[in-house]
């Protein structure tokens, strides 16, 4: 019960969706491929910094593996909307394993170009661009309308406590081993979760036009709900200037003033600790304005980019990742409640799949510019733009009327 309500009754408390065994197996596999997840993004920095490149180099790889999984999500939404979305995600799962494997390969074998990275990367993104819309739609089809807050956050927990330790564990991996064994690691566990995956056997929705009819009903949908497309053209700007600024110039930044790999492992465990810390809040906290939170909550991603900027001491650099953890998440699981007990079932899919297109569009062009700015101008005077966007993009956001119209269904 939210603080404004102590002239209500308090709400009854319902069983947890871990006595589902179909949402047990799901969390379960949502664990196994964060295990590996949670190595890659430090690995994969590390084989193109270890292959010569610089933030160039690794924002090129970046925005190549973004690239298909902004081009096919809309298909994979429609799909979602129209086959088994546990077979989606199957399939999907097993595209990614085969794509870290081959990148594993790449770099074990010693031809790890950017080129041969990039392409790796255009395999996995393709990959995500299936399983995205379709995880959205699986927990609705798993646990009651009710408990979807209390779902959507069970299956942060397990994966968010992995990446506590998981960057720490990549950054002592990758610098006493190298970065293919991290991405080996991936692999492997994209190939569990997929098995995991295969014995959801979900129905698939029942539809009755063609896809591409179904698209432009979609698409009317989401023009329609006035929160959605603005909480997206937000979303557009703020992911591409958080991405750019921390998954690129992140790792280039601590390598040249920190201590490199082992520094930007212990900044990514920080921010997964926040994760962890932002995931038992949702267990807890249950805001009736769950879209203001999610808004509201995404400007602490500033906090990390703002501490490289200043060139804070490491200290203080960790507390800003934990901050910013504790927010995206919170911010994360107030979204996707208020999403899915907005949208119906059978439009959650396409929805998701247009959202996630508005916010991934800009984040090719976003790690492409970074790039190059960072060559015209200092890593700190750039990562200090990416801080204000973040900023504006939150403050234009909350004056939206709608946002603030979106409460939590009982």
């Amino acid at each position: 019960m939210t603080t404004n309500d102590t002239d209500t009754p308090a709400e009854p408390v319902t069983p947890s969706p871990l006595r589902l065994p179909a949402f047990r197996r799901f969390v379960l596999a949502q664990l196994v491929s964060a295990t590996g997840s949670a190595m890659a993004p430090l690995a994969l920095a590390y084989a193109v910094i270890g292959a010569g490149g610089g933030a160039g180099a690794l924002g090129l790889v970046l925005a190549t593996s973004t690239v298909p999984t902004v081009v096919f999500l809309l298909v994979g939404g429609v799909l979602a909307d129209r086959l088994s979305r546990s077979r989606l995600l199957f399939l999907g799962n097993l595209l990614a394993a085969a794509g870290q494997g081959a990148l594993a390969l790449v770099v074990a074998a010693g031809h790890a170009g950017t080129g041969a990275i990039a392409v790796c990367g255009f395999v996995s993104g393709v990959a995500i661009a299936f399983t995205t819309p379709a995880a959205q739609g699986v927990v609705t089809q798993l646990v009651a309308p009710h408990q979807l807050q209390q779902a959507n956050a069970l299956l942060r927990l397990p994966t968010n406590a992995v990446k506590v330790v998981g960057p720490v564990a990549g950054g002592i991996v990758v610098a006493v081993s190298g970065p293919a064994w991290a991405l080996g690691f991936d692999a492997l566990t994209f190939g569990v979760a997929a098995l995991l995956l295969l014995g959801l056997r979900l129905g698939a929705p029942v539809t009755k036009g063609s896809a591409l009819a179904d698209l432009r009903e979609g698409w009317s949908g989401f023009w329609s709900r006035t929160w959605l497309w603005t909480y997206t053209a937000a979303g557009t700007v703020l992911v591409a200037a958080w991405l750019a600024g921390y998954q690129l110039l992140g790792p280039v930044v601590t390598e040249q003033e920190y201590a490199g790999a082992r520094t930007w492992g212990l900044v990514q465990g920080a921010f997964s600790l926040g994760l962890l810390a932002g995931t038992v809040v949702c267990l807890r906290w249950r805001p009736e304005r769950l879209l203001v939170v999610a808004v509201a909550a995404s400007c602490g991603l500033a906090l990390p980019l703002a501490a490289l900027a200043l060139g804070l001491p490491l200290p203080w650099l960790l507390l800003s990742a934990v901050l910013a953890g504790v927010t995206l998440d919170v911010a994360g699981v107030s979204w996707v409640t208020a999403f899915q007990q907005n949208v119906p079932d059978a439009e959650l899919g396409r929805m998701s799949s247009f959202n996630q297109v508005g916010e991934r569009l800009a984040i090719p062009l976003g790690y492409l510019v970074v790039a190059l700015a960072s060559s015209a101008f200092t890593d700190r005077s750039v990562l200090a733009v990416c801080t204000g966007i973040i900023v504006a993009a939150t403050l234009l956001n909350l004056c939206v009327r709608d946002v603030h119209r979106i409460r939590r269904v009982r």
